[in-house]
């Protein structure tokens, strides 16, 4: 049995998806057909992955490194409860899970 991650699209609708234990949210959401690139690959290189987590679900992550928050400033529209895809991975704990992907991402690592 999968961890259920329900993602709101960039247009408003709902994905539901699966992923394995131990599986990062960026596979998740590619796999679903969201539009989450991960330049890096999940390396924190760069911030293409940046979602926003559901308030109620955001204390259930574990904290953002500081390299993490180093991303985020890059992103396009951080807000509070903005995480790396790359750096969630499911646990049973976070069955339900709901994030948005936002409209727009902006990796400014590239020029």
């Amino acid at each position: 049995m999968g961890i259920k991650v329900c993602f709101t699209a960039p247009d408003g609708g709902e994905v539901r998806a699966e992923g394995a234990e131990g599986a990062r949210l960026l596979e998740v959401a590619q796999t679903a057909g969201l539009p989450l690139e991960g330049t890096c690959e999940g390396q924190m290189a760069c911030s293409t992955c940046h979602v926003v987590v559901a308030p109620d679900w955001f204390a259930r992550l574990q904290p953002a490194s500081d390299d993490e928050e180093d991303m985020l400033d890059l992103a396009a529209g951080v807000m509070r409860t903005s995480r790396l895809a790359c750096q969630i991975v499911l646990t049973p704990a976070l069955d339900g899970l709901a994030v948005r992907v936002p409209g727009e991402a902006r990796d400014m690592q590239r020029r």
